[in-house]
């Protein structure tokens, strides 16, 4: 959707990634069938900055992959704090344990076995302490579902990311089921009146929510 020079200058002018995030992001397209699915530097970068400027601690990703966007947002977590990694493909989540283990980051991420409607629940039951952060980057199709499972585990101004939220610009005009979800859910975001947001030009688009 935008300029690739652009979007390379944007992504050269913006903080680096640590040499074991490239590292996994290399593994990610050796080991993987659709290494896209990446969340690559500038959403990773995004993600550790809005962690660090919100003071988060407790933070759920809906869809981990190999685990770049964990690993991301653990660099700016504090040594306390811990995200809740759900993800149900066992070859991703074992590229992803192996630069965990290596990283002084990654004992901070928990990864969750299993569809994430069930984790959330799960975890909505377990936790002592409200969300922070939820990163959402999953099954198009369950995004409203997701998004209304989070928000009451959500610390009070906590933030929903979601990933892919212009859906490669198709939410313009829809053709497919996963078009009109996603244009939907934007719709259903931005008329919220407990929610606020920014739709984001970033990669496939990227959807920060904060709710009031």
């Amino acid at each position: 959707m935008i300029d690739p020079a652009i979007e390379n200058y944007c992504q050269d002018m913006t903080s680096g990634e640590s040499a074991i995030l490239a590292e996994l992001a290399r593994a990610t397209v050796d080991g993987t069938r659709y290494p896209v699915n990446l969340s690559g530097p500038l959403v990773g970068q995004t993600l550790k900055m809005l962690i660090k400027v919100s003071n988060s601690k407790t933070v759920l990703e809906i869809g981990m992959f190999t685990g770049y966007a964990a690993l991301s947002m653990a660099e700016g977590l504090p040594d306390d704090g811990v995200i809740y990694a759900c993800e149900t493909n066992p070859r991703s989540i074992a590229i992803g344990q192996e630069f965990f283990a290596r990283s002084p980051h990654g004992h901070k991420i928990k990864v969750l076995f299993g569809r994430a409607l069930d984790t959330i629940a799960q975890l909505r039951d377990e936790i002592s302490r409200p969300l922070d952060l939820v990163f959402i980057d999953a099954d198009k199709k369950k995004y409203r579902d997701y998004l209304d499972l989070v928000l009451p585990m959500l610390s009070p101004n906590g933030l929903v990311v979601i990933d892919d939220a212009l859906w490669k610009g198709r939410v313009l005009d829809p053709q497919e089921e996963r078009d009109q979800v996603i244009a939907d859910l934007n719709r259903y975001i931005q008329q919220h009146p407990h929610l606020e947001s920014v739709l984001l030009p970033v990669r496939h688009g990227l959807n920060i929510v904060r709710k009031v």
